[in-house]
């Protein structure tokens, strides 16, 4: 082989490593914590659940005029029956940090039923899009909720995959002295994001615990440096019903 043609040669394998590795289906099968969300049915795969997301209520804020600052909307999901080996957060989706008393306090009750019904109860996790120029405002919020938790209950958030690459470290560093975990979601609606593949450097710097948010039947290529980050606890799926697991699909997947 002359030297042109191995420099050409090595030229194409450091090209090679360099690319991303094609992002494959996420099967649920492989996983062993899940989102469940209202509308969504049971799956036989929720039988090898180590840990379950469930969702619980929706906080809104006020629509008119003299309504009140806040009010919760039950949200409960068509629930399997736990084993008591399963670790269950309570998930509360939030549109406003403007809580009242009366929120807490639905909210601490309904912490209470599930514990006294036997389950496993871990904690509270509040699903809350807060921008990345006001995570010192999302902070503030959850010290509050922190104070108001038993000691014995964690505290978990979800977050936004800009937050890894955009936000303010103080502001973060802030967040990981307040909560147990936060869940990076890497999909929209019911799809992974296109370009999440560039934030996960950033979300492997994190210095706090983090799990990465998957849908299913979406796309996910785990890269090798995740798993070295001494903060990374594993992944969260988030089921679908079938037809709606069937839309994440791209064409080139629903080929044969």
């Amino acid at each position: 082989m002359g030297a042109a043609a191995q420099v050409l040669l090595v030229g194409l394998l450091l090209l090679a490593t360099c690319l991303p590795a094609e992002a494959g289906r996420v099967d649920a099968a492989d996983y062993q914590a899940f989102w469940l969300w209202a509308g969504v049915r049971p799956q036989p795969v929720l039988a090898q659940a180590h840990t379950l997301y469930v969702l619980q209520g929706q906080i809104d804020g006020p629509r008119r005029a003299g309504d009140p600052p806040a009010r919760m909307q039950a949200q409960n999901p068509a629930m399997p029956r736990l084993s008591k080996d399963i670790e269950v957060w309570l998930v509360y989706r939030a549109h406003t940090l403007d809580w009242n008393e009366a929120v807490h306090a639905l909210l601490l009750e309904q912490l209470q039923r599930w514990q006294r019904a036997g389950n496993r109860v871990a904690g509270i996790q509040i699903d809350f899009d807060a921008q990345t120029l006001h995570l010192d405002r999302y902070a503030a919020f959850l010290e509050d909720l922190r104070r108001r938790l038993p000691a014995h209950y964690r505290l978990g958030i979800t977050g936004l995959l800009d937050w890894a690459g955009n936000a303010d470290p103080a502001a973060l560093n802030r967040l990981s002295g307040v909560i147990d975990e936060v869940v990076m979601q890497t999909y929209q609606s019911r799809h992974s994001i296109t370009d999440h593949a560039r934030y996960l450097p950033s979300i492997a710097r994190l210095q706090l615990p983090f799990r990465i948010g998957l849908i299913q039947n979406g796309q996910w290529q785990a890269p090798d440096y995740l798993q070295s980050s001494p903060w990374f606890r594993g992944y969260v799926v988030f089921l679908l019903n079938p037809s709606e697991s069937e839309s994440t699909l791209t064409d080139r997947q629903r080929r044969p």
